[in-house]
């Protein structure tokens, strides 16, 4: 049994937030000591955190401001290894670890690609996180984790990183026993009561996730009794409503929040569309292909070339090209729904926990077994 750290800000309602959870859940499940420390405290993933993992939280007000209490913390108990996720959070830990005598056992992962989303925090002491972060990356002793290979290249071709201080390791998606699962029954009025075609897309309503060109996809859509569901919340909610008025769709879209259980929504619908201008590993894509329904994704850097296996998997387009996302919808749509179903939770498979966790041991004790 190895005592491992995971330390993050929150765990609030995004994708690294949700995948470190599940990630402690699988490292306890291996026979590991799991704490889970966030830098603050709370956040919607608090609450489904696998009883299991040890949970302390600083409640510091900012990342920057819990160094202090993070290096108490780090000489006051060992770990065997420590894992910080989240560039800024990777800053944070780094820091302390080197006052705290612990920085050799210490690991920090890259959730997106870096060269875009240095740019999307607007945030003073976040954006001089990700100026520092790539020389503190060639200091570190042990090689930054990645969630995917596009991750690791991104960052060697556009930091001062090398490829000696990247590793790659795989997000833990889905629970081991997915293709046994019944999915549960989805609560959107128009995926519970089907009249017509439903197609879904899951993400923060935000522009890296392109759902601009996939509501003009949908609107160039030759079947005009289409449907189109978001789940998720953000800062463009009254911009992506304004422009589905404007085209003249606003009666068959909807903008419902975040789904309770949104593998119940996806696998209810017609199709799933990853409208992405950037990612790192798409957590959605994986979750959609586990529930067997058909997917299309843009070519976004990174993650879905990958996942979909170069397209062959599901289709794959331009990014910011609505005319052919909407060909590309469409297409699936014409098609019987089966037609690579198996194709589609083989590819998910990769990203079964049990799988998963043991390219971590890997990377975080240099052992695929605790």
């Amino acid at each position: 049994m190895k005592k491992l750290l995971i330390i993050l800000h929150d765990l609030s309602a995004g994708g690294a937030e949700k995948m470190m959870a599940r990630l402690a859940k699988a490292l306890v499940d291996a026979g590991n000591d799991v704490t889970l420390l966030m830098l603050t405290g709370g956040g919607i993933h608090a609450a489904h955190l696998d009883p299991r993992v040890k949970k302390v939280e600083l409640h510091s007000p900012r990342s920057v401001r819990a160094v202090p209490a993070l290096t108490r913390f780090l000489r006051a108990n060992r770990f065997d290894a420590q894992l910080a996720a989240l560039t800024h959070v990777n800053v944070v830990a780094i820091v302390a670890a080197a006052l705290s005598g612990t920085l050799a056992r210490l690991h920090v992962s890259e959730r997106n690609a870096f060269s875009h989303d240095r740019h999307v925090n607007p945030d003073f002491m976040v954006r001089m996180a990700y100026r520092v972060a790539p020389l503190l990356y060639r200091m570190i002793p042990n090689p930054v984790i990645c969630v995917s290979r596009g991750v690791a290249q991104d960052l060697v071709d556009t930091t001062l990183a090398r490829r000696q201080d990247v590793t790659i390791a795989d997000n833990p998606v889905l629970d081991n026993d997915f293709r046994e699962k019944t999915p549960g029954l989805p609560r959107h009025r128009w995926l519970l009561e089907k009249s017509g075609t439903v197609i879904v897309a899951v993400g923060r309503l935000a522009p890296q996730k392109g759902f601009d060109t996939l509501i003009t996809a949908f609107a160039a859509l030759p079947d005009r009794d289409a449907r189109l569901i978001i789940f998720g919340e953000g800062a463009l909610r009254a911009e992506l409503l304004e422009q589905a008025k404007q085209l003249g769709v606003a009666e068959r879209f909807d903008l419902p929040g975040y789904a309770d259980d949104p593998l119940a929504e996806v696998a209810a619908a017609d199709c799933f569309v990853l409208s992405s201008r950037f990612e790192g590993s798409p957590n959605a894509l994986v979750e959609a292909l586990s529930t067997g329904t058909p997917v299309v994704a843009t070519r976004c850097p990174h993650g879905p070339q990958d996942i979909l296996v170069g397209g062959l998997v599901a289709p794959l387009v331009a990014v910011d090209d609505p005319i052919a996302l909407a060909q590309a919808i469409a297409e699936q749509l014409s098609i019987p729904r089966d037609l690579q179903r198996q194709s589609r939770l083989d590819a998910a498979a990769r990203f079964m926990s049990a799988s998963a966790v043991q390219t971590y041991l890997k990377a975080l004790i240099g052992s695929p077994s605790s």
